[in-house]
């Protein structure tokens, strides 16, 4: 006889296919390519060095400088002190950056090094600086490392003199460099006094001249990090990627802190403005003002074209937030959005927003894969994809348009150097997704036309 019984459906727990996230050491690397002068350090085996700086290289099209302990059999069993002291020895006499930032690996949290006797044992020449983190790769995502790397600076170099030193702390996030320049482009017209940490604009983007750099003249130098706890607030941009490095300052140091969205779409744009403007005490200039009024113009054209029209939404939890407000001001419908990123915050965070537009029925996951977004999409399709570049699979199996948006973009060129941020990153993000749509509605009527004359 057969069992009929309906038997209960378990959710994957312990299997994650084509994650929608990296490991946390990519996302410690790149906080540490935001600080001048500075070499990152991978303690663990070359392999996962080279995977990093590959994946990093590939999105921004600029070489990820970092060093690595390489690991053998050896410093597998016995520890990788050794290794490390002889990198960092090696790294300064060769190199000569200013400090190196020493991130971990899965190997070295394995087997358990203690990198702060480590470094006490170190012999660092004088006016050079080591700092650390720890970033186990199979615990978190990308995201993780960053803002743990940022906490890294922060504990070893942050002083607080007790003299006020007139700046605001911008922490921006995961973002690329493009965004950095246009967050600081907003808070100089708002004639805001402020350091950025980290400060990737002129390192990962840094021009052509004719003569390699192995250190740009962009990143947040030390001296400003050890400044940060004289500063009188922080601005906090991200409150999943910032909150951690946010409120350490807060508890060590006393800084007070803001903590916005990424300043993606109108709305979180005008609050970030808002909180410049309070700092600062200054009138909104004409330009910003002139802006403004044409994206909503924009908004109004594009209409037609948006309305109603559904949308999948995938990548950094911050940014999806972000690009998730940006579609519901556009009148279009997430129908999907999620990050691979562990961090529950973040569904709390859309389905907050999504309730606010009165769309409630949503999927909404943290800690998911774009294999789970591909069956959800198999099961209802939607009109687009927005994300990074391994939704491209998802997009050509079923036929959707995909715009690319947010971390990792590998298969387009000029992508970091252009912001999200901003009134004229919402611009930017208006015209590709109404192009997109309005290209795809031509091709479906194209279509049509064909089967009438058939």
């Amino acid at each position: 006889m057969l069992d009929l019984t309906p038997k209960k459906i378990t959710e994957r727990t312990a299997l994650r296919i084509n994650p929608c996230k990296t490991c946390q050491p990519v996302g410690a690397m790149y906080a540490a390519l935001g600080v001048h002068k500075c070499m990152p350090h991978s303690h663990g085996s070359q392999g996962c060095a080279s995977f990093h700086r590959m994946y990093l290289s590939r999105h921004f099209k600029e070489p990820a400088v970092a060093s690595t302990s390489s690991f053998t059999e050896g410093a597998s069993v016995f520890g990788g002190g050794s290794n490390v002291k002889t990198a960092v020895k090696n790294v300064f006499d060769i190199y000569d950056p200013d400090i190196i930032a020493i991130h971990t690996t899965c190997l070295s949290e394995t087997i358990g090094d203690d990198l702060n006797s480590y470094i006490m044992d170190m012999d660092i020449p004088e006016g050079k600086l080591v700092v650390h983190t720890n970033t186990p790769s199979y615990v978190g995502s990308h995201i993780n490392g960053f803002f743990n790397m940022m906490c890294g600076f922060i504990n070893y170099l942050t002083k607080k003199s007790g003299t006020p030193n007139g700046k605001t702390a911008i922490f921006p996030g995961f973002v690329n460099p493009g965004d950095m320049r246009e967050l600081k482009r907003l808070a100089t017209l708002m004639n805001v006094p402020f350091t950025m940490f980290p400060d990737t604009s002129g390192v990962m983007d840094a021009p052509m001249t004719g003569r390699f750099e192995m250190y740009p003249d962009g990143g947040t130098t030390v001296p400003e990090i050890a400044g940060l706890g004289d500063c009188g607030e922080i601005l906090a941009l991200g409150s999943i990627t910032s909150i951690e490095p946010a409120e350490l300052m807060k508890k060590k140091f006393k800084v007070p802190y803001t903590l916005l969205p990424l300043p993606i779409g109108v709305e979180a744009t005008d609050r970030y403005i808002m909180e410049l403007s309070r700092i600062s005490k200054a009138e909104v200039p004409r330009e910003l003002e002139e802006q403004r009024g044409q994206l909503i113009d924009i908004l109004l054209d594009s209409n037609q074209y948006t309305h109603r029209k559904t949308v999948a939404i995938y990548g950094d939890p911050d940014t999806v937030v972000g690009l998730t407000a940006l579609c519901l001001e556009m009148g279009m419908l997430p129908k999907y959005v999620i990050t691979g990123t562990p961090k529950e915050e973040f569904t709390r965070e859309v389905r907050a927003l999504l309730e606010r537009y009165g769309e409630t029925d949503a999927v909404v996951k943290a800690n998911t894969d774009l294999f789970e977004l591909h069956q959800l999409i198999k099961n209802e399709p939607v009109d687009l994809l927005l994300g990074g570049s391994y939704g491209k699979a998802i997009a050509k199996a079923e036929n959707i348009p995909l715009v690319r948006a947010g971390f990792p973009v590998l298969d387009r060129y000029v992508h970091s150097y252009l912001p999200l941020v901003g009134y004229t990153g919402m611009i930017r993000m208006v015209e590709h997704i109404t192009n997109t749509l309005m290209d795809r509605q031509d091709a479906d009527c194209a279509d049509e036309d064909l089967e009438v004359v058939m």
